[in-house]
């Protein structure tokens, strides 16, 4: 079975584990990052698939490592999303833009 993926940390190990042999190699830092991209639209379209925390869980594990990846600092990331709340608001009004004119 081929992939071409990234894969959490472990899995090799579980693969090992079940009796398979896993070939995998570790990423340089461009293909990385490239990786870290399709790695969240792929867990974004599952958790729109099946809205679970597990799935929302696994956007959040590829969020946080992308903070790591970029050297972003979370605090800041939360300041700036708070500062977007309070000039554009959320979404909990639910209004879904038609048409302006």
């Amino acid at each position: 079975m081929q992939f071409y993926k990234l894969v959490r940390d472990n899995i090799p190990d579980i693969i090992t584990k079940n009796g398979r042999i896993p070939i995998f190699h570790t990423a340089e830092a461009e293909e990385f990052e490239f990786a870290l991209l399709k790695k969240l639209r792929e867990e974004a379209d599952e958790f729109i698939e099946n809205p679970s925390e597990e799935d929302l869980a696994d956007v959040l594990e590829v969020i946080y490592t992308i903070y790591k990846v970029k050297g972003y600092n979370p605090d800041d990331i939360e300041e700036k999303r708070k500062e977007k709340l309070k000039v554009r608001g959320g979404y909990v009004k639910r209004i879904i833009l038609d048409k302006t004119e």
